[in-house]
């Protein structure tokens, strides 16, 4: 059977689960970066912000929704995602409303809080949390697919966002972003009538970790392949976030327009969707482990090339890179945490990691700002971001060798 046949007959065999996968992480658009950065000027304006005040606000809500996410994250394992996802969608819902209604500039710390923890945090978390724990010989291809949901939306929604602004309030557009997670409720409900019950609250064997181990999220703090790995969850979407967020600005050093920019973003989405479906397939075949250090080399490669670039092409390869190690962090990640620590405490353990990744979200586009206004350009801190990927790959060789061992021993 083909990789293809193999891909289209999973998917047709465990639909409701992965649509639940992929609604969620589409979902999560609403509290991510790309999307809230669209309306980056609207909100300026509104609130007679400067480009500093924003950066800081935005830094301020999304550490805070770090912190909240460790605590909260964790009631994955206990709630179905049916209960919890609702509720979550609902919340993200309240959080859209608040953004489309809110006048009061101090409040906007709290807004931005609302919508990550809500959109990037916790639906993010219950899709990928869902997917570890209901899939295990195909957790890969089911974390694959799950990950469309995002690259839909990152594909399809500023472009779309961008001409309803032409036409439609912003504040408007945002109170009928609410309506759709409203009405993206009773989909999830309907999709996960048969939904499998949580493992922590199951009778059915749960997959162990290394050692043939069931690991809390204390055991896991306190083994080092858990900080070998920190580097890597806050550098990519620390980094990768700060590129994002200053993207107007990096047009104007590079001496290109803001739309030739973004016009080349497309390219990267699609290497993003090859790399998730080969990143799946190969985390089912030879396993998350052997292939966590090398999925950021070509993060290593985008981030040179964005400080050479002496034309778009050039940045457009760098999109093209950075497409194909984001492939191996929407998929390989999320089932190292299930292959290293089991699944039996499986949210918690992601909601530490999850939590880490926003807070680099936060770090990120504040660090870069302050950077840039202390005169270090925003294309030479590529080489430094490039740096910093490459001592976060060099650090994962030893302990991923040392994990597969404990792995093989209880395979």
């Amino acid at each position: 059977m083909s990789q293809q046949t193999g891909y289209l007959r999973f998917i047709r065999e465990n639909l409701p689960f992965l649509g639940t996968g992929v609604l969620l992480s589409f979902l999560s658009s609403f509290g991510q970066t790309f999307f809230i950065a669209i309306f980056g000027g609207e909100l300026r304006e509104a609130y007679e912000l400067s480009n500093g005040d924003w950066g800081l606000i935005y830094m301020v809500g999304t550490a805070a929704s770090a912190v909240v996410m460790v605590f909260a994250g964790g009631l994955a394992d206990h709630f179905r995602v049916r209960t919890l996802g609702i509720v979550v969608v609902l919340a993200l819902a309240s959080a859209c409303l608040f953004m489309a209604f809110n006048t009061v500039a101090a409040l906007l710390p709290f807004m931005i809080f609302a919508l990550r923890f809500t959109g990037q945090g916790m639906t993010t978390h219950m899709s990928t949390v869902a997917m570890s724990r209901w899939f295990v010989a195909t957790r890969g291809r089911a974390l694959a697919v799950a990950a469309f949901g995002f690259m839909i939306g990152e594909a399809t929604l500023p472009l779309t966002m961008v001409w309803l602004k032409t036409m439609i309030d912003w504040r408007t557009l945002w109170v009928c972003f609410a309506g759709f997670c409203v009405l993206a409720c009773f989909v999830l409900y309907r999709l996960l009538r048969l939904e499998r019950t949580p493992q922590s609250m199951a009778d059915a064997p749960q997959a162990t970790g290394m050692g043939g181990k069931h690991w809390t999220r204390a055991d896991a703090l306190r083994h080092p392949l858990f900080w070998a790995m920190v580097p890597a969850v806050m550098s990519f979407s620390g980094f990768g976030t700060a590129f994002w967020f200053h993207q107007v600005h990096f047009a104007e050093v590079k001496g290109w327009s803001h739309l030739a920019l973004v016009s080349v973003f497309p390219l990267g989405t699609l290497a993003l969707s090859l790399s998730t479906i080969g990143y799946g397939w190969a985390i089912d075949r030879f396993g998350a482990t052997r292939l966590l250090p090398i999925y950021l080399i070509p993060l290593i490669l985008a981030f040179i090339l964005h400080w050479y670039a002496p034309s778009l092409w050039w940045t457009a390869l760098a999109v093209v890179l950075m497409g194909t190690a984001g492939g191996g962090q929407a998929t390989l990640l999320n089932a190292c945490w299930a292959e290293f620590y089991g699944t039996r405490h499986i949210g918690s353990i992601k909601a530490a990691a999850a939590a880490l990744m926003v807070l680099g979200s936060a770090i990120g586009p504040g660090l870069s700002g302050w950077l840039i206004d202390a005169g270090v350009g925003f294309e030479v801190q590529q080489l430094g971001y490039a740096a910093i990927f490459a001592f976060a790959a060099l650090i994962l060789i030893i302990p991923t060798r040392a994990a597969r061992q404990a792995l093989a021993g209880f395979a």
